[in-house]
Protein backbone atom coordinates (compact mmCIF):
# COMPACT_ATOMS: atom_id res chain seq x y z
CA UNK A 1 0.00 0.00 0.00
CA UNK A 2 2.44 2.53 0.71
CA UNK A 3 4.97 1.35 -2.36
CA UNK A 4 1.51 2.13 -4.68
CA UNK A 5 -1.28 3.83 -3.18
CA UNK A 6 -2.84 4.57 -6.71
CA UNK A 7 -3.20 0.70 -7.55
CA UNK A 8 -4.96 0.46 -3.62
CA UNK A 9 -7.36 3.31 -4.41
CA UNK A 10 -8.62 1.18 -7.26
CA UNK A 11 -8.23 -2.01 -6.61
CA UNK A 12 -10.71 -4.36 -4.80
CA UNK A 13 -9.80 -6.51 -1.98
CA UNK A 14 -8.85 -9.84 -4.12
CA UNK A 15 -6.56 -7.84 -6.00
CA UNK A 16 -5.19 -6.10 -2.64
CA UNK A 17 -4.40 -9.41 -1.56
CA UNK A 18 -2.56 -10.81 -4.54
CA UNK A 19 -0.93 -8.19 -4.58
CA UNK A 20 0.36 -8.27 -0.51
CA UNK A 21 0.32 -12.30 -0.54
CA UNK A 22 -2.36 -12.38 1.99
CA UNK A 23 -5.94 -13.36 2.26
CA UNK A 24 -8.66 -10.95 1.40
CA UNK A 25 -10.00 -11.19 5.34
CA UNK A 26 -6.24 -9.78 6.12
CA UNK A 27 -7.03 -6.91 4.02
CA UNK A 28 -10.01 -6.22 5.70
CA UNK A 29 -9.17 -6.76 9.45
CA UNK A 30 -6.02 -4.27 8.25
CA UNK A 31 -8.43 -1.48 7.68
CA UNK A 32 -10.45 -2.14 10.63
CA UNK A 33 -7.33 -1.74 12.53
CA UNK A 34 -7.01 1.87 11.49
CA UNK A 35 -10.38 2.46 12.44
CA UNK A 36 -11.97 2.04 9.31
CA UNK A 37 -15.28 0.52 9.01
CA UNK A 38 -13.90 -1.66 6.14
CA UNK A 39 -12.17 -1.02 2.46
CA UNK A 40 -14.31 1.35 1.06
CA UNK A 41 -13.85 3.95 3.82
CA UNK A 42 -9.96 2.98 4.04
CA UNK A 43 -10.36 3.96 0.17
CA UNK A 44 -11.82 7.19 0.80
CA UNK A 45 -9.02 7.99 3.63
CA UNK A 46 -5.74 7.37 1.56
CA UNK A 47 -7.31 9.26 -1.60
CA UNK A 48 -8.14 12.27 0.77
CA UNK A 49 -4.44 12.03 2.29
CA UNK A 50 -3.17 11.73 -1.10
CA UNK A 51 -4.31 14.96 -2.04
CA UNK A 52 -2.67 17.00 0.72
CA UNK A 53 -0.08 18.79 -0.75
CA UNK A 54 -0.85 18.57 -4.65
CA UNK A 55 -1.25 20.98 -7.12
CA UNK A 56 -4.79 23.18 -6.10
CA UNK A 57 -5.65 22.70 -9.43
CA UNK A 58 -5.63 18.92 -10.24
CA UNK A 59 -3.89 16.62 -8.02
CA UNK A 60 -1.86 14.58 -10.93
CA UNK A 61 -0.81 17.86 -12.69
CA UNK A 62 2.53 19.54 -11.75
CA UNK A 63 4.09 23.07 -12.25
CA UNK A 64 5.25 22.41 -15.90
CA UNK A 65 2.92 20.30 -17.51
CA UNK A 66 1.87 21.31 -21.23
CA UNK A 67 -1.57 21.17 -22.20
CA UNK A 68 -0.79 17.20 -23.64
CA UNK A 69 0.12 15.94 -20.16
CA UNK A 70 -3.16 18.03 -18.48
CA UNK A 71 -5.16 16.37 -21.24
CA UNK A 72 -3.57 13.09 -20.36
CA UNK A 73 -3.97 13.13 -16.82
CA UNK A 74 -7.65 14.36 -16.38
CA UNK A 75 -9.08 11.82 -18.61
CA UNK A 76 -6.84 9.44 -16.92
CA UNK A 77 -8.13 10.34 -13.53
CA UNK A 78 -11.76 10.26 -15.13
CA UNK A 79 -11.82 7.09 -16.91
CA UNK A 80 -10.30 5.58 -13.35
CA UNK A 81 -13.51 7.32 -11.54
CA UNK A 82 -15.87 5.64 -13.49
CA UNK A 83 -14.13 2.19 -14.03
CA UNK A 84 -13.76 2.70 -9.98
CA UNK A 85 -17.92 2.68 -9.72
CA UNK A 86 -17.90 -1.29 -10.27
CA UNK A 87 -15.44 -2.04 -7.40
CA UNK A 88 -17.81 -0.02 -4.93
CA UNK A 89 -21.40 -0.93 -6.20
CA UNK A 90 -23.19 -3.96 -4.79
CA UNK A 91 -25.36 -5.09 -8.11
CA UNK A 92 -28.04 -6.57 -5.69
CA UNK A 93 -28.56 -2.30 -4.14
CA UNK A 94 -29.10 -1.41 -7.75
CA UNK A 95 -31.51 -4.20 -8.78
CA UNK A 96 -33.44 -3.19 -5.69
CA UNK A 97 -33.56 0.50 -6.25
CA UNK A 98 -34.55 -0.04 -9.95
CA UNK A 99 -37.35 -2.59 -9.26
CA UNK A 100 -38.67 -0.49 -6.80
CA UNK A 101 -38.72 2.84 -9.18
CA UNK A 102 -40.11 0.99 -11.60
CA UNK A 103 -43.18 0.41 -9.84
CA UNK A 104 -43.13 2.91 -7.55
CA UNK A 105 -46.63 5.41 -7.63
CA UNK A 106 -43.80 8.28 -7.12
CA UNK A 107 -40.14 8.69 -7.49
CA UNK A 108 -39.05 12.46 -6.15
CA UNK A 109 -35.31 13.38 -6.27
CA UNK A 110 -34.07 16.05 -3.89
CA UNK A 111 -30.43 17.65 -4.40
CA UNK A 112 -28.76 20.86 -2.24
CA UNK A 113 -26.26 22.75 -4.05
CA UNK A 114 -25.36 23.37 -7.49
CA UNK A 115 -24.25 19.76 -8.65
CA UNK A 116 -26.98 18.01 -6.74
CA UNK A 117 -29.51 20.42 -7.67
CA UNK A 118 -28.54 20.05 -11.45
CA UNK A 119 -28.59 15.97 -10.93
CA UNK A 120 -31.40 15.77 -9.37
CA UNK A 121 -32.83 17.68 -11.85
CA UNK A 122 -31.65 15.50 -14.69
CA UNK A 123 -33.04 12.84 -13.12
CA UNK A 124 -36.72 13.69 -12.65
CA UNK A 125 -36.21 14.60 -16.32
CA UNK A 126 -35.23 11.00 -16.89
CA UNK A 127 -37.61 9.35 -15.13
CA UNK A 128 -40.69 11.55 -16.37
CA UNK A 129 -39.73 10.05 -19.84
CA UNK A 130 -40.50 6.04 -18.81
CA UNK A 131 -44.18 7.92 -17.71
CA UNK A 132 -42.83 7.81 -13.88
CA UNK A 133 -44.77 10.79 -12.15
CA UNK A 134 -41.78 12.26 -10.57
CA UNK A 135 -41.04 15.46 -8.87
CA UNK A 136 -37.29 17.45 -8.33
CA UNK A 137 -37.00 19.77 -4.86
CA UNK A 138 -34.01 21.75 -3.86
CA UNK A 139 -35.80 24.23 -1.48
CA UNK A 140 -36.00 22.80 2.28
CA UNK A 141 -39.69 23.57 2.61
CA UNK A 142 -40.73 22.07 -1.07
CA UNK A 143 -38.61 19.11 0.00
CA UNK A 144 -40.39 18.61 3.11
CA UNK A 145 -43.90 19.11 2.02
CA UNK A 146 -42.95 16.03 -0.92
CA UNK A 147 -41.40 13.93 2.11
CA UNK A 148 -44.21 14.42 4.16
CA UNK A 149 -46.82 13.28 1.13
CA UNK A 150 -44.67 10.11 0.64
CA UNK A 151 -46.08 6.63 1.45
CA UNK A 152 -45.19 3.19 1.61
CA UNK A 153 -45.03 2.76 -2.54
CA UNK A 154 -43.15 5.66 -3.02
CA UNK A 155 -39.35 6.63 -3.34
CA UNK A 156 -36.79 9.23 -2.74
CA UNK A 157 -33.74 9.56 -4.83
CA UNK A 158 -31.34 11.74 -2.44
CA UNK A 159 -28.48 13.33 -4.35
CA UNK A 160 -25.49 14.64 -2.23
CA UNK A 161 -22.00 14.17 -2.36
CA UNK A 162 -21.14 15.81 0.61
CA UNK A 163 -24.06 14.16 2.29
CA UNK A 164 -24.59 16.27 5.58
CA UNK A 165 -26.51 19.25 4.69
CA UNK A 166 -29.08 19.18 7.70
CA UNK A 167 -32.42 20.50 5.85
CA UNK A 168 -31.88 17.38 3.00
CA UNK A 169 -31.22 15.23 6.29
CA UNK A 170 -34.66 16.47 7.64
CA UNK A 171 -36.97 15.72 4.34
CA UNK A 172 -35.14 12.20 4.11
CA UNK A 173 -35.95 11.69 7.77
CA UNK A 174 -39.71 12.74 6.75
CA UNK A 175 -39.92 10.56 4.05
CA UNK A 176 -38.45 7.52 5.59
CA UNK A 177 -41.05 8.06 8.54
CA UNK A 178 -43.56 7.95 5.74
CA UNK A 179 -42.25 4.14 4.74
CA UNK A 180 -40.91 5.76 1.53
CA UNK A 181 -37.78 4.14 0.23
CA UNK A 182 -34.32 6.03 0.64
CA UNK A 183 -32.03 6.06 -2.23
CA UNK A 184 -28.92 7.86 -1.81
CA UNK A 185 -26.23 8.68 -4.35
CA UNK A 186 -23.67 10.38 -2.10
CA UNK A 187 -20.11 9.32 -0.42
CA UNK A 188 -20.03 6.21 2.35
CA UNK A 189 -20.42 7.12 5.88
CA UNK A 190 -22.29 10.43 5.14
CA UNK A 191 -25.33 10.96 7.50
CA UNK A 192 -27.45 11.10 4.66
CA UNK A 193 -25.73 7.62 3.51
CA UNK A 194 -26.79 5.87 7.08
CA UNK A 195 -30.35 7.08 6.76
CA UNK A 196 -30.48 5.78 3.33
CA UNK A 197 -32.15 2.22 2.90
CA UNK A 198 -29.86 2.05 -0.62
CA UNK A 199 -26.31 3.44 -0.86
CA UNK A 200 -24.94 4.04 -4.34
CA UNK A 201 -21.38 5.25 -3.31
CA UNK A 202 -19.66 7.67 -4.67
CA UNK A 203 -15.72 7.10 -3.87
CA UNK A 204 -13.66 9.51 -5.54
CA UNK A 205 -10.40 11.50 -5.05
CA UNK A 206 -11.08 14.49 -2.88
CA UNK A 207 -11.02 17.35 -5.71
CA UNK A 208 -8.84 20.22 -4.81
CA UNK A 209 -10.13 23.14 -6.76
CA UNK A 210 -13.95 22.12 -5.97
CA UNK A 211 -15.84 20.70 -3.44
CA UNK A 212 -18.12 18.57 -5.95
CA UNK A 213 -15.34 17.91 -8.12
CA UNK A 214 -15.75 16.51 -12.14
CA UNK A 215 -14.99 12.47 -10.91
CA UNK A 216 -17.97 12.93 -8.54
CA UNK A 217 -19.96 14.23 -11.12
CA UNK A 218 -19.04 11.67 -13.23
CA UNK A 219 -20.00 9.14 -10.72
CA UNK A 220 -23.16 10.54 -9.81
CA UNK A 221 -24.42 11.10 -13.27
CA UNK A 222 -23.27 7.35 -14.51
CA UNK A 223 -25.58 6.48 -11.65
CA UNK A 224 -28.21 7.98 -12.95
CA UNK A 225 -28.19 6.66 -16.47
CA UNK A 226 -27.48 3.26 -14.71
CA UNK A 227 -30.62 3.77 -12.85
CA UNK A 228 -32.68 5.18 -15.92
CA UNK A 229 -31.55 2.51 -18.31
CA UNK A 230 -32.23 -0.31 -15.40
CA UNK A 231 -36.04 0.99 -14.54
CA UNK A 232 -36.64 1.17 -18.41
CA UNK A 233 -35.81 -2.23 -18.59
CA UNK A 234 -38.74 -3.48 -15.81
CA UNK A 235 -41.71 -1.06 -16.74
CA UNK A 236 -43.50 -2.24 -19.21
CA UNK A 237 -43.52 -2.08 -23.16
CA UNK A 238 -45.94 1.19 -22.35
CA UNK A 239 -42.75 2.77 -20.89
CA UNK A 240 -40.60 2.68 -23.89
CA UNK A 241 -43.46 3.97 -25.64
CA UNK A 242 -44.05 6.78 -24.04
CA UNK A 243 -39.95 7.07 -24.28
CA UNK A 244 -40.23 6.91 -28.28
CA UNK A 245 -42.98 9.22 -27.91
CA UNK A 246 -41.35 11.94 -26.29
CA UNK A 247 -38.70 11.71 -28.38
CA UNK A 248 -40.82 12.23 -31.03
CA UNK A 249 -42.56 15.40 -30.08
CA UNK A 250 -39.46 17.23 -29.34
CA UNK A 251 -37.93 16.07 -32.78
CA UNK A 252 -41.26 17.19 -34.00
CA UNK A 253 -41.45 20.38 -32.38
CA UNK A 254 -38.13 21.44 -33.22
CA UNK A 255 -36.41 20.92 -29.97
CA UNK A 256 -34.41 18.20 -30.56
CA UNK A 257 -33.24 18.67 -33.94
CA UNK A 258 -30.88 20.24 -36.22
CA UNK A 259 -33.26 21.95 -38.82
CA UNK A 260 -35.55 23.61 -36.08
CA UNK A 261 -38.25 23.78 -38.68
CA UNK A 262 -40.70 26.62 -37.82
CA UNK A 263 -44.31 25.36 -36.12
CA UNK A 264 -46.94 26.64 -38.08
CA UNK A 265 -49.37 28.36 -35.29
CA UNK A 266 -53.07 26.93 -35.61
Amino acid sequence: MLDDPEFVLHANVEGLARRAGVSPPTIIRFCRALGCAGLREFKLRLAQNLAIGKSMLHRAVVPGDDMQAVTHKVLQDAVSALANIEQHVIVQDLETAARRMATARRVDCYGVGNVSMFMASDAQARFARLGLESGAYFDAHLQLISAATMGKRDVVLAISYVGRQRSLLHAVEVAKEQRAMIVAITQPGTPLARIADIVLPVVVPVDRAMRVGTEAYLAQITYLEILMVGVGLRRSPAALRKLKRVREVLKNRGIDTETHPVVPTP
